[in-house]
């Protein structure tokens, strides 16, 4: 297994699994007013549903953009139900050759949405075909080969393409101009979260008091999906312990997450393994990628792409034009004291 799929193997990895597409069926909202959290996000949307439905025509083309887990999938599937559209989704690996995307398009129907995820990935030759689709409503196929071959141009019904990408720095300039509006998904607030786990408990028939509801908030980075997910695994605890339908208190909750060795801050052992190397062996940093990448025995790609991001946003590791650098946050977490200025700091390869 490599190191970026041990990596999303862990329980407070937000990207999706297919054994959990059951649970996240059952538990996704299927309204604007179901779903918690992402206000503002969801109150333009609801503006810009009412003022589509009322003109009776498709809602333009939008871009959701974020970290995985905080429901980018959900949204897209919520507005083709509040337009009372038809629902397709692929993916952009999914799209390799101008023909794949041709032919999708050319099955898309009046007020359709069409679902596109990691959207970033779109090999060049499927975007050029997709830039006409969105702005003018027509695809353009080369139909033959050699000098006998024609362009034949396809006229296609008006429909919505949603795009979802957690990298919205790679999208082409002339593919994001393309999007009517473009809205970024920001981690959830704890007590947000808080109100995600009271739902999802009613959805699986756990009894969850506030505060195991609160300490499983706090330790799921902002994140939905892995709130959703450290629940299923404390209900284990649970059933396991009392017997099915176990109530779950704040200190069964505790024990819990503890046993899957998920800290109070939402650390597990690699995102601790990393601070405490940068702490430890190159007393807080600057230190470069690769260094500390052999350090942790993870590839650059993982630690960059999967541990890295959440541990910036929170304010415990910083990235320096001179190399990673933990912060004072990081240092009081994990209890690790600086040591003398004349310390040698590591490669900063």
């Amino acid at each position: 297994m490599s190191g970026a799929a041990r990596a999303e193997r862990r329980e407070i990895s937000a990207a999706p699994r297919a054994d959990e597409r059951g649970y996240e069926e059952r538990l996704r909202p299927a309204t604007l007013d179901e779903m918690i959290g992402q206000d503002k996000l969801r109150e333009n949307l609801r503006v810009f549903v009412a003022a589509a439905r009322e003109r009776r025509e498709p809602i333009d083309h939008l871009l959701f953009y974020g970290p995985p887990g905080l429901g980018k999938t959900s949204l897209a599937r919520i507005v083709a139900r509040e337009m009372g559209a038809q629902f397709r989704a692929t993916s952009g690996p999914a799209l390799e050759r101008s023909a794949d995307l041709a032919g999708l398009l050319s099955n898309v129907e009046a007020g359709d949405v069409l679902f596109i995820d990691e959207i970033h990935r779109l090999p060049a030759v499927v975007e050029e075909v997709l830039y006409p689709a969105m702005e003018d409503f027509r695809l353009d196929v080369l139909v033959g080969q050699g000098p006998t071959a024609q362009s034949v141009r396809i006229e296609l019904p008006r429909f919505t393409l949603i795009g979802a990408t957690t990298r919205a720095g790679l999208l082409t300039a002339p593919l994001r101009d393309r999007f009517g509006w473009s809205a970024r998904l920001d981690y959830y607030a704890p007590a947000d979260l808080v109100r995600v786990l009271a739902r999802s408990a009613h959805l699986l028939d756990v009894e969850l008091d506030d505060g195991a509801a609160a300490s499983i908030a706090r330790r799921s980075r902002g994140t939905p999906r892995i709130a959703n997910r450290l629940l299923r695994r404390v209900r284990d605890f649970a059933e396991v312990r009392g017997g099915r339908g176990a109530r779950i208190d704040a200190e069964l909750a505790a024990f819990a997450l503890e046993r899957l060795d998920v800290d109070a801050a939402g650390f597990d052992a690699l995102d601790r393994a990393l601070l405490t190397a940068l702490l430890e062996k190159f007393d807080g940093g600057p230190v470069g990628i690769e260094t500390l990448a052999a350090a942790v025995g993870e590839d650059r790609g993982t630690l960059e792409d999967i541990v890295e991001p959440f541990l910036i946003q929170e304010g415990f590791l910083d990235r320096t034009p001179r190399g990673r650098v933990a912060t004072r946050r990081a240092r009081e977490h994990l209890g690790v004291a600086a040591r003398g200025a004349g310390q040698t700091q590591g490669s900063l390869l």
